[in-house]
């Protein structure tokens, strides 16, 4: 029943015009069913291959002319960087000092991505992971919803021409056969192997790696076909909606409202940021709308796939605030929590 739901979803956000529709129609469909009581476990296998797959589609997008991009706009990616992590952590010490959650449990929950490795960090270090959890998969739905609906919407007003997926298109083969053998053994392999050393992020990051060395040093191509995408989004769609079970959402219940009202907030302030890099920088906007939102990085490449944006700057900038957050998260989050509780005494 959740497959059937979901594919009717996608189908329908699909004919809406709706970009990653075939994640949204997941996603929303597993939410509805957790909330309504009737949850269906997700396997974690899944989900951490679908993660492989979405590290290479952002291994495509990334060239291997990025280090030179980097040097070329290193301030436009460090301002990005750092407003989008100062903003989040900033609302989440607020968040914090109000009491909204107990201890440092919404220092972690705000962190700006890497939602996986801030739950990991986070339970190391004593918070509550399950309203972490909540946190930061609550922003991801935000998130990837009002950043389809942009695009959504500034595709309609600026007429660019975006072709539909269609159900058909699912069916399309492959450019290269042995380019879609080697795509999977490394999405499943590295998923596995970053999995298995607890790397931070690592059924993502790591096949992302071997991703841009793959086409960027063996020249052997990336090959996603539509199918193979669609179940990675249908996996990644799945395993965020079903957060959201009735268990997580009372004891959250309390803390909801403001929750909810933050993760807006931050939205708001980061599509300020955006529109920095418009006028400074000379970013297209829906290019920096999405380079500068505070979702996960897997969620913001599904939808950059599928609109007319400068793909390799919304990922090299997605990717660095990951890296940079999974680097300085904990010392952040111990650095607010300890003047915090200074305060207190």
């Amino acid at each position: 029943m959740l497959v059937l739901v979901s594919v009717v979803l996608a189908a329908g956000f699909d004919h809406l015009g709706l970009p990653a529709g075939r994640l949204l129609g997941p996603m929303v469909a597993a939410i509805a069913f957790a909330v309504g009581g009737r949850e269906v476990v997700v396997t974690r296998h899944g989900f951490v291959a679908a993660q492989g797959i979405i590290g290479l589609l952002i291994a495509r997008g990334i060239p291997v002319s990025m280090l030179s991009t980097l040097s070329d706009h290193w301030g436009v990616f460090l301002v990005g960087v750092l407003s989008v992590t100062v903003l989040a952590n900033g609302l989440g010490w607020m968040l914090t000092r109000w009491q909204v959650l107990p201890g440092d449990t919404a220092i972690w929950g705000a962190a700006p991505g890497a939602a996986s490795a801030m739950m990991i960090m986070a339970e190391a270090h004593g918070a509550d992971v399950r309203l972490v959890a909540f946190m930061q998969y609550l922003r991801v739905v935000c998130v990837s919803v009002s950043a389809s609906l942009v695009a959504h919407f500034w595709i309609q007003n600026t007429g660019t021409p975006v072709p539909h997926p269609a159900a058909a298109s699912l069916l399309l083969p492959p450019g290269s056969w042995p380019g879609l053998g080697a795509t999977l053994v490394i999405a499943l392999a590295g998923s596995y192997v970053g999995v298995k050393l607890r790397l931070p992020a690592g059924g993502l990051l790591l096949p992302m790696i071997c991703g841009v060395l793959m086409q960027d040093f063996a020249h052997v191509p990336v090959e996603l076909p539509p199918l193979v995408l669609a179940v990675a989004y249908a996996f990644v769609g799945w395993t965020i909606g079903m957060r959201f079970n009735r268990q997580v959402l009372a004891d959250a219940a309390r803390s909801l409202p403001k929750v909810l009202a933050s993760i807006i907030t931050l939205i708001v302030l980061c599509g300020c940021v955006g529109l920095v890099l418009v006028h400074w920088a000379h970013v297209d906007p829906l290019t920096a709308y999405l380079a500068t939102s505070p979702g996960g990085a897997d969620s913001v490449a599904i939808i950059a796939a599928s609109s007319p944006v400068d793909m390799a700057f919304v990922l090299t900038m997605q990717v660095l605030r990951m890296l940079f957050t999974m680097a300085t998260g904990p010392a952040i989050a111990r650095m607010l929590a300890a003047r915090l509780e200074k305060r207190a005494a």
